[in-house]
């Protein structure tokens, strides 16, 4: 006779299901506790020293420790959301575990990253020197370049500066209209019921209007202000090269010429200052919560910004945009971001920049921009990689985006190998390869065209697609990053910086994996 088959006990409403230790809840190599071991490794007074500024009374708050592990560890998996990380630390064990089976809701973690955002971004530095001290960069080759990622924005809703013209006369008609209808009604019950007694409250259909009409105004003062800041940005540069010409011209002795460069210097540095006066007063007249706004001098280590079209005047052109959410009332979503060219077409976003070493796809250096250009990221890149490790690469590589006779030109004072395509190829095409001695009358982008065409330089240039491009695919095939999640230039930032220390943390996390 065949005995029947058996299976093993199944009773799920057994009282010691887990083991009573959580550490064996988990394998004894799981990301987990390697990110509980490398928490000891951070420094984070930045964080505690907020909580020791507070009054101790009170609700306690969760340790800031196991937070901040606790977000990395969800970046790290591809889940930033905070409602998504909420339920995780109910049904996900290796949530359980990194928590002390504690369930922090979601408001507690999303207040915890926003407060904390600045001080998080920094964990990047610090994961990065880890990295090098497990000997993980190099720098011999690092690979630049940059992805277009969605704003928490609809680029449908996006108002020109013509539109804005268009929308406040239109709307000012509508209302001066609804008011002689409004006195009219008056009129007529003041007849009926009486002068000076009360009747209705003011028209809803005029109230919709003042608000529109209101939000409409704030977002053309916002706008002028930023075109405002850019033009003084762009009047500055040029009175600094004007100077600078004027002081060459004097040094060479030619008088005539010395006098002619002095009065283009002084009419520059006039308009620059006129520029100044005015970007002041849009900037004023904006109100205080403009955030996309900067001042003429910025940080030398900070990302280019996004340059409006202006007239002369330092006007927004008709084309100028600024992002808007039209529902009850006109709030804008993302006005820091821009319309720009992605890989899908044009998006709402943002442009993350990206400096990924040769060695094993760590990334030494970030950043975010709402500049369309890849070309204006380089040289701040560059400041960024040597800020952040200490020093340059011996070898740059980036695509024909970032190809630029400035770019070039600064490249070679540095004396940094770069292998930038001057011109982009088709798929699979290279370019022919140089034969003979260079000619001496070359410019900088013939020359460097000359080292892309040898042997060597189309291998090394080769290696981009295998270096930055695969970190790309990773944050946002593999983790989920289409689209920022947070809304404002600095909160992107800090949302960028998040991903790509999570990023090289897990490359840490391999590597010792793959030592131990």
């Amino acid at each position: 006779m065949v005995k029947p088959k058996s299976f093993r006990p199944w009773n799920p409403e057994q009282t010691l299901l887990f083991p009573p230790s959580p550490v064996e809840w988990l394998p004894e190599n799981h990301l987990v506790f390697f990110l509980l071991d490398l928490a000891s490794e951070l420094d984070l007074e930045a964080i505690y020293a907020v909580y020791r500024q507070k009054d101790p009374r009170g609700e306690k708050a969760y340790d800031p420790r196991m937070m901040v592990v606790l977000l990395l560890y969800a970046y790290c998996v591809g889940l930033p959301s905070s409602r998504k990380i909420e339920n995780a630390c109910w049904e996900d064990v290796a949530f359980r575990v990194l928590t002390g089976n504690q369930k922090p809701d979601h408001s507690r973690i999303s207040d915890f990253r926003r407060r904390h955002l600045d001080a998080l971004a920094g964990l990047f530095v610090q994961v990065l020197r880890l990295c090098q001290k497990a000997g993980l960069v190099s720098l011999g080759q690092v690979a630049l370049d940059g992805t277009k990622i969605r704003a928490n924005a609809s680029k449908h809703k996006a108002m020109s500066h013509e539109r804005m013209l268009k929308s406040e006369r239109q709307l000012e008609a509508e209302m001066r209209a609804l008011l002689r209808k409004a006195e009219i009604i008056d009129a007529q019950e003041d007849g009926q019921v009486g002068k000076g007694k009360r009747g209705n409250e003011l028209p809803e259909e005029l109230q919709r209007r003042s608000s529109r009409l209101e939000w409409i105004r704030k977002a053309k003062a916002e706008l002028e202000a930023e075109a405002a800041a850019a033009n003084t940005r762009q009047r500055q540069a040029e009175a600094e090269a004007a100077e600078q010409e004027a002081e060459a011209a004097e040094a060479s002795g030619d008088e005539q010429h010395s006098k002619r460069a002095a009065r283009r210097s002084r009419g520059a540095r006039k308009r620059a200052d006129d520029a100044q006066k005015l970007a002041f007063e849009k900037a004023e007249a904006a109100g205080p919560e403009l955030s996309s706004v900067a001042a003429a001098e910025t940080d030398p280590l900070a990302m280019p910004q996004r340059t409006l079209p202006t007239d002369a005047a330092g006007n927004p052109k008709p084309t100028a945009q600024r992002n808007h959410r039209c529902a009850e009332g006109f709030a804008y979503t993302d006005p820091d971001s821009h319309i720009l060219k992605g890989a899908d077409g044009w998006i709402q976003g943002y442009n993350a920049q990206a400096a990924v070493d040769g060695d094993h796809q760590v990334i030494v250096a970030i950043g975010v921009s709402n500049q369309p250009s890849y070309a204006v990221h380089l040289l701040p890149m560059l400041e960024l990689i040597e800020a952040n490790t200490g020093q340059l690469p011996d070898a740059l590589i980036a695509d024909a985006g970032y190809c630029s006779t400035a770019n070039l030109e600064a490249c070679e004072e540095k004396g940094l190998q770069a292998y930038i395509s001057t011109s982009r190829q088709q798929h699979g095409q290279r370019p022919r390869p140089s034969r003979g001695r260079a000619p001496r009358d070359l410019d900088a982008r013939g020359r460097m065209e000359r080292k892309l065409r040898s042997k060597a330089g189309q291998a090394i240039y080769a290696l981009r697609k295998t270096v930055v491009e695969p970190v790309f695919g990773q944050i946002k095939g593999a983790r989920g990053l289409y689209r920022f999640r947070l809304r404002g230039l600095e909160k992107v930032n800090g949302e960028w910086a998040l991903m790509a220390t999570t990023h090289d943390i897990l490359k840490l996390f391999r590597a010792s994996a793959a030592a131990a």
